[in-house]
């Protein structure tokens, strides 16, 4: 019997992972973890092996910092190389996402192969942002629907489940991208290939401990993906 895997980049989130195992560890619905660390200085991997004796904490260690995209598809593959994991879960380690949503995007998978956590299908739910990182944010998602026609309010959302049968699709080799990129690219070429979408209503909450890994690169990146992904032989 196959069961779920969550998926969980860090770098310097020591504080973080301490308190997130044990909050996922205690989802009703009974998931393993696998944390991709990039060898952070302050401990976070060690921190994870604090957790092995229970079975269900994984520990995938990266020789150096390189990109959040890459550290997803590096956990990806891993998941896929397991068979017995479907659903995959990826969420941030911060609790920007919230870990009693797990449960709620699985379930959306019922019906659909992606299942997306979503700050904006129902409003605008995110708290502690400046106005300007909001604006950032919400223009960045606009931008990309009017782009790439991809009808999705919260293309830039890492909180994600996907059917192991939606990951089985992309060729995670040829992504390149980060950051916003990242998230926009995975999920337009699974709607192009077919796959059904679902947004799932969360509440975003700006993280409880250490620093955002938002740059101008990551945001300018993402600028010129939609054109790439809309127009791929122009580019």
């Amino acid at each position: 019997m196959k069961k779920p895997i969550i998926v969980v980049p860090t770098y310097n989130e020591l504080d973080n992972i301490r308190r997130l195992l044990p909050s996922l560890l205690a989802l009703p619905v009974e998931a393993d973890v696998l944390v991709v660390d990039d060898n952070s200085p302050d401990g976070t991997g060690n921190a994870v092996l604090e957790f092995a004796d229970t079975g269900r904490i994984h520990l995938l260690s990266r020789p150096e910092k390189a990109g959040l995209g890459q550290a997803y598809i590096a956990g990806f593959k891993w998941s896929l190389e397991h068979e017995e994991y479907d659903p995959v879960v990826q969420m941030d380690a911060d609790f920007s996402h919230n870990p009693d949503k797990v449960p709620e995007l699985i379930k959306a998978l019922e019906n659909h192969d992606l299942a997306i956590g979503s700050r904006y299908c129902s409003g605008v739910n995110v708290v502690n942002w400046p106005l300007s990182r909001l604006l950032l944010s919400w223009f960045a998602n606009h931008y990309t629907k009017v782009i790439t026609g991809l009808p999705i309010m919260d293309a830039t959302g890492g909180f994600k489940a996907f059917r192991r049968s939606a990951l089985e699709k992309l060729d995670l080799d040829s992504i390149r991208s980060d950051g916003y990129s990242f998230q926009i690219e995975v999920t337009y070429k699974l709607f192009r290939d077919g796959c059904s979408v679902a947004e799932v209503p969360i509440i975003f909450v700006d993280r409880h401990a250490g620093t955002s890994k938002m740059t101008k690169s990551i945001v300018w990146e993402a600028v010129w993906m939609v054109w790439r992904l809309r127009f791929p032989g122009l580019f």
